[in-house]
Order: C-alpha cells, then sequence, then structure tokens
C-alpha cells in the first residue's frame, strides 16, 4: 500500500526567515529508476510554483490552504526506467493574497520510491515589487534575463513545519496548451516614459500605428476565445536587449488590450516584462494571469523579431462536463454552455469567484450557483466539499464560518448561514453523511456565533457583513431581515443536519431557536401592507412565511420588479458599482433564489422569459462568459451569474437529488414548459453514471423519458415509483 505520509523535507534557496519578498528561484532534482513504472509526484508548497518532469509540465502550486491544515498535491506519472529530472521554479511573494495567507517560503516534493538529488539556484535580474496585479493578488514578473546567472547548490532544508500534512483529497488542476493565432498585429513605438513610471500606462499608450513615429518593434494580439485563468509560453528569438511584454484583459478597450483589472480598489497592472538574453528563450511567467484577450508587445528591430511558438497554458480544474442540455432553443442552449464555460474558468485548485479580479474563494459564491452547476454538470463534486471544509477550517474565534478564505480571510454573516444549508444540500447532491458528521462542531460554534448577537427584534448589524446582494437596501429597524430570512432557513436546515446524523437533542434544540427567529420575521412579514422589496419578498417565500393569501401578490410583485429593471428595462438604472445601492436592480446572484422560487411556484414561463432577456443581454457583443452583475463595468467572468444552466438541467428535466433519503433517489416534479423538446443529461454522483431525461411538449401537455444505467427510485405526488431502466409520463 502507498504511503500517503509526505515524507520530503522543506526547502528553499538560502535562509526562508531571510527571504524577502518577490524572491524567485529554481530547484532541479535528478532521480533513476531501474524499471518502467508509474509513480505519484507530490508537492507541497506555499509560494506559487511551477514544476516540470522531464521537461514536461506536469504540476502548478500552491494548493491553497490554511496555515493549519496544509496539504499537498499529488499526480500520477509513467516513467520508464533510466534518469530523470524534476524541475521547479517558484517565487516567494511575501505577502497575503486571496489564494494563501503569507507564510514562509518552502517547497517539499517527493516522489516515493525514489531518491532525489536537489540542488537550487536563486534567479537574478528580478526588479522585486516592480508593482502588484492588483491588491488581492501578488506581483508581476519584471525580469531582465541577461543578468540571470546559475549558482547551483543543496538547498537549505529543514523538518516540515507541522506534524501532518494531509493528502490533498482533490486532484489538481490541469494544465491545458493552446496555440495561439493572432489575430491582429502591426508596427509599434513608445510614446510614454519612464519605463517604471506606470508600465500599465506605458503599455496602453504605445503607437501601434506608427505613421509618424518610427517603428520600434511589433505587436501581436490574440483572444482566447473565452475568460481563462492561465499564462503566455512564447518561444522567441530575438536580439539580447529586446523588451518583451505581455498583458491581458478580459474586454478591449478602443480595441486594444487594457492592462488594468476593474473594481481591484487600488491600482492594478496585469502585464509581464521581459529584457531578452539573445537567441532562442522561452518567455512564461510563473502566476496565473486571468484574461481573454492577450496582447504581445516585443520592442527590437523587427527584422530580427521572430515568432517560434505562441501558446497559453490554461490552469482548469473542470473539463468538458458530464452533464448536458440541449433543447429546440439555440439561445437556452448557448445560456447553458456560458454557464459551464463560466464555472470553468473559475476553477482552478478551488471554485473562486472569477480568474482575474481575485481569484478568491467566498464561501456564499461556493455554496450557492457554484454547487448547484458543479452538480448538474459534473461527477466530481470534491472541490465543492473541500470548499466546505476549508471554510470551517478558517471559522472566526468565536465560530463565525469564514465568508473568504483562506488568504485574506473575511467574514459575512450571510455567507455563514448559507454554509449551514450547503453542507445539508451536499448531502441531497451526494449521500456523504460523514461530511456532516465532521463538520457538526464547527456547525455549532457557527450558530453559537449567531445566537451571541441575536436580540428580541432579531440579529444584531455587528455579527459581520450581511451581504444579501449588490443594490440591496436594508429595511428600517434594528434588524436586517433579510439576515434574519437567511438564519432562519439556516436553523431550520441544522435540524435536518442533526436528524441525519441521530442527534435528536440538539435537533429539539435548533427547532425552538427556528421558531423564536420564525416568530420574529413572521410578525414583521405580517405587519407590512406590501411586499417589502424584492430580496426580502423573496427569501419571505422561501422560508413559507407569506400566507396562501398574498402568494400571488408577491409573485406579481417579484414578476413586475424584474420587468422594470435593467436589462428588461434600458432606461432602468444601472448598477455601476458596488456602491449603487437603490431598489430598482436585480442581479444574476440573486436570481440563483429569485428564479428557483419562481419554478418552484409553477411560473417557468417567467424564469424562460428572463433567461431570454436578461441572460441574452449578458452575452451580447461577442461574450462567451457570464457578466459579474447586468453591467459591462464589473467582471466578464463570474461563476456565481451562472444560475440558468443548474435551473435549467433540475426545473426541465423535473429532477432533484435526494441522497439524504438513499442513493439514487429523486423527487420528480415535471413541470410542462415552453419548449418543444430538450435532451437532459445530469451526472448521479454514483460512480461514472449519469441519468437522461427526455423532454416533449404537445400542446398544453408534456411527456417526458428517464433513461438511466442503474436502478433509481422517483418520488413524486402520485408516490414512489423503482426505475430498472426506464421510465415514461404524460402529462
Amino acid at each position: 500500500m502507498l504511503d500517503e505520509r509526505l515524507n520530503a523535507p522543506a526547502m528553499w534557496v538560502g535562509e526562508p526567515g531571510a527571504a524577502t519578498p518577490d524572491t524567485h528561484v529554481e530547484f532541479r532534482g535528478t532521480f533513476s529508476l531501474d524499471r518502467n513504472q508509474e509513480v505519484e509526484l507530490r508537492l507541497l508548497t506555499t509560494v506559487p510554483a511551477l514544476v516540470w518532469l522531464d521537461g514536461d509540465l506536469v504540476l502548478e502550486g500552491p494548493l491553497r490552504f490554511p496555515p493549519a491544515y496544509p496539504e499537498y498535491l499529488h499526480r500520477p506519472v509513467t516513467l520508464t526506467s533510466g534518469s530523470h529530472e524534476v524541475r521547479i521554479r517558484a517565487v516567494y511573494e511575501g505577502i497575503t493574497t486571496r489564494i494563501m495567507e503569507k507564510m514562509p517560503p518552502l517547497v517539499a516534493c517527493e516522489i516515493p520510491g525514489a531518491v532525489l538529488t536537489w540542488k537550487g539556484t536563486p534567479l537574478n535580474g528580478f526588479a522585486r515589487e516592480a508593482r502588484r496585479i492588483n491588491p488581492q493578488l501578488g506581483w508581476i514578473e519584471w525580469w531582465d534575463t541577461r543578468e540571470s546567472t546559475e549558482a547551483w547548490e543543496a538547498p537549505h532544508t529543514t523538518a516540515l513545519p507541522w506534524p501532518l500534512v494531509s493528502r490533498a483529497a482533490v486532484s489538481p488542476p490541469s494544465l491545458v496548451s493552446h496555440a495561439l493565432h493572432a489575430y491582429s498585429e502591426g508596427p509599434l513605438a513608445e510614446r510614454y516614459g519612464y519605463a517604471n513610471d506606470d508600465p500599465a500606462a506605458r503599455f496602453f499608450l504605445r503607437d501601434i500605428e506608427c505613421h509618424e513615429l518610427p517603428r520600434g518593434g511589433t505587436w501581436r494580439r490574440y483572444d482566447l476565445d473565452r475568460v481563462r485563468l492561465g499564462r503566455p509560453r512564447f518561444l522567441l528569438d530575438l536580439p539580447a536587449g529586446a523588451i518583451v511584454e505581455f498583458a491581458g484583459c478580459e474586454e478591449l478597450a478602443h480595441g486594444r488590450v487594457q492592462p488594468w483589472i476593474t473594481l481591484s480598489a487600488g491600482a492594478s497592472c496585469n502585464l509581464d516584462h521581459y529584457v531578452a538574453k539573445g537567441g532562442r528563450q522561452v518567455f512564461m511567467p510563473v502566476v496565473p494571469k486571468g484574461m481573454r484577450y492577450l496582447e504581445a508587445h516585443i520592442l527590437a528591430p523587427p527584422e530580427q523579431i521572430r515568432f517560434l511558438r505562441e501558446e497559453f497554458v490554461e490552469k482548469t480544474y473542470y473539463g468538458v462536463p458530464d452533464g448536458a442540455f440541449e433543447s429546440d432553443d439555440t439561445l437556452l442552449n448557448r445560456i447553458w454552455s456560458a454557464g459551464i464555460e463560466t464555472f470553468r474558468a473559475c476553477t482552478e485548485d478551488s471554485l473562486i469567484d472569477n480568474p482575474t479580479r481575485e481569484r478568491g474563494q467566498w464561501t456564499g459564491d461556493v455554496v450557492t450557483v457554484g454547487m448547484d452547476i458543479a452538480s448538474v454538470a459534473y461527477t466530481d463534486l470534491s472541490p465543492i466539499r473541500r470548499a466546505l471544509v476549508m471554510s470551517a477550517h478558517c471559522a472566526r474565534e468565536d465560530g463565525l464560518i469564514a465568508g473568504l478564505c483562506p488568504g485574506g480571510p473575511a467574514f459575512l454573516s450571510t455567507y455563514a448561514a448559507q454554509w449551514i444549508s450547503a453542507c445539508v444540500h451536499y448531502l441531497e447532491l451526494t449521500g456523504d453523511r460523514q461530511l456532516l458528521v465532521e463538520l457538526f462542531p464547527f456547525a455549532e460554534r457557527n450558530l453559537a456565533a449567531f445566537e451571541a448577537h441575536l436580540t428580541p427584534d432579531g440579529l444584531g448589524d455587528d455579527l459581520g457583513w450581511a451581504f444579501i446582494d449588490w443594490g440591496y437596501v436594508r429595511n428600517e429597524g434594528p434588524s436586517d431581515m433579510g439576515l434574519n430570512f437567511h438564519y432562519l432557513l439556516s436553523l431550520r436546515d441544522m435540524v435536518r443536519w442533526c436528524q441525519a446524523i441521530e442527534r435528536p437533542t440538539e435537533a429539539k434544540r435548533y427547532s425552538s431557536l427556528a421558531l423564536r427567529i420564525e416568530q420574529i420575521v413572521s410578525s414583521w412579514v405580517a405587519e407590512l401592507a406590501a411586499p417589502p422589496g424584492l430580496q426580502r419578498s423573496v427569501l419571505a417565500l422561501r422560508a413559507g412565511l407569506v400566507g396562501r393569501d398574498r402568494t400571488r401578490a408577491y409573485l406579481e410583485f417579484i414578476k413586475a420588479h424584474y420587468r422594470s429593471c435593467f436589462p428588461n428595462d434600458p432606461h432602468a438604472p444601472r448598477l455601476s458599482d458596488p456602491s449603487a445601492a437603490q431598489a430598482r436592480l436585480i442581479t444574476p446572484y440573486f436570481s440563483h433564489y429569485a428564479l428557483s422560487e419562481m419554478w418552484e411556484r409553477g411560473e417557468a414561463s417567467f424564469a424562460l422569459e428572463q433567461y431570454r432577456h436578461c441572460w441574452k443581454w449578458a452575452l451580447e457583443g461577442g461574450r462567451t462568459t457570464l457578466l459579474e452583475v447586468f453591467d459591462t463595468r464589473w467582471s466578464h467572468c463570474h461563476q456565481w451569474s451562472g444560475c440558468p444552466t443548474w435551473q435549467l438541467s433540475r426545473f426541465v428535466s423535473g429532477l432533484r437529488s435526494r441522497f439524504d433519503i438513499g442513493a439514487g433517489v429523486f423527487d420528480f416534479k415535471p413541470q410542462v414548459v415552453d419548449v418543444k423538446h430538450a435532451q437532459i443529461k445530469t451526472p448521479l454522483h454514483i460512480g461514472e453514471h449519469a441519468v437522461t431525461v427526455l423532454y416533449e411538449r404537445f400542446g398544453h401537455g408534456g411527456k417526458w423519458r428517464i433513461e438511466t444505467p442503474i436502478p433509481i427510485r422517483l418520488r413524486m405526488a402520485s408516490g414512489e415509483v423503482k426505475v430498472e431502466r426506464s421510465y415514461e409520463l404524460t402529462l
């Protein structure tokens, strides 16, 4: 049996405690095998690093983790007998980023069964701390490779600072190479100086036509088809001293790449800068960046510039989806696929909010839209499970689950409440009861933090950032009812949690607490003369606190609100930035709640109308990933905007996983929808199996055919049906 302990020492070039920020190093480890065999390459690093094995790029670190819970990456590799070499390039950023907390630099790499002999060298010629990519991320590379001398010697090694390093429960992200072909190119001349005054402005202001200035180089522009996280890898033949710069962006400005990142809360510079040593040379940064458009600027005599190979190496966890949605409506198909592509762009070692501005693991993004997209698209939900666990491990001192972690932790009361519901939902999707056992102590401490801030009027505002939605306008009074609705829903799900792991005493206690909160919010709702704004109305319906006599009024209010907002009404106010708080707004994120509530209440036509209007607008202008909000001034790739993807799969098929009841159990709630026909394939999360639903509409009715490779059970209003291979229903 393979020893899962990581036995490699921690190594660095020089004393780790004396390392200065933005230090670049390289390691080379040699070993021999006496026969052809499959080996496992393992990597633990607290810093960004790239790993090559016999010249092939095979791993990227770090695998993000909180300082108290280290994990190592692992990848199987088949090798022949003989000599082999592992090469690692690493950079100590020396700062906290969205990815990791600041920790001393270390790299630990091993291949069990092989003896690696390591040497390391500093990489000289870097202008350290030249610019931050932005306040959330690390440093750009500014490297004069002519000054890069090698001084190979045995690295500084110490024992790992942790008694135990866990084996990662997720596979390493894939590093996928895409050949690039420039769609535009031309002459280049400098127009703004000095070089270090403002590198991003200098890049953007270069003359790319040279009608008046003498040509001093060449530029090329590339379209990656969608926003991707990764790095250029160019093989160039250049004279010594040639300047090479790569810049990327999500959206062109005036037809060219703009090397700034919007809404960064500070200066940004999405580029890398190199000085060529002369001759054939590969240029590739260690730290990946998000972009759709890439521009390469080379300043050298044009006749001496030779492009030998142009690639973009993408970092992504998920590949081609296991699930599918195909219908006669090509727009809905496109929207479903855009949600998948956006989701893929937002997965690396974790599920992140967006690949360009932050790369942050925000709990609310993971446990709402992200989890549901993953559930209808992929068999492997291990990144979701890992994120749920990590959010618990990064909890605040009082127990409140982290809303952002492990780098730059932040604490959002709403996300901490959603985390409770998400853990129970994960049980529904997978049947993984052990997760609830493992995280139960964290859930109890989380809810204790809530209870400590409970007043007779509801939760106090001092618990944490109560993020309900962008543009949200808080109700008047001592307590935010939007937060209280989330809290109530989490308490009800905590009762289910306790029941699932047979904790009746705790279930009774949380049931009583839920009743207390229900009385507070239901009394508040009962006193209202009209629906209390979009978000609170939706959450009140979701919590079942709107009487049957008022439900229709709430639904009509929600529909009227949506139709009065941009992009339904092109003259309505825009959500131009995070400070734009006003009532007449809708967002893709909160549509996760609002439109699913419409589906649940027989308003499928309205939900489809909104997909066809709002998400159609979001994909105009050639966009292939989803905007963060319904405004182009935010991120152009944000997975929380993909609710139509999971909603189309789940509600058109009528299937909802209930593996909390038993493996292969589904609630089947068919409803006739406004598409002529559709085929929905959804992963079963049992092995590699998937269930397929064929839907066909005729007149005012519909027909469903369910095909499954393994027996499943359907729970319907009329009773339960066991399906061995197929089942048909006509309504």
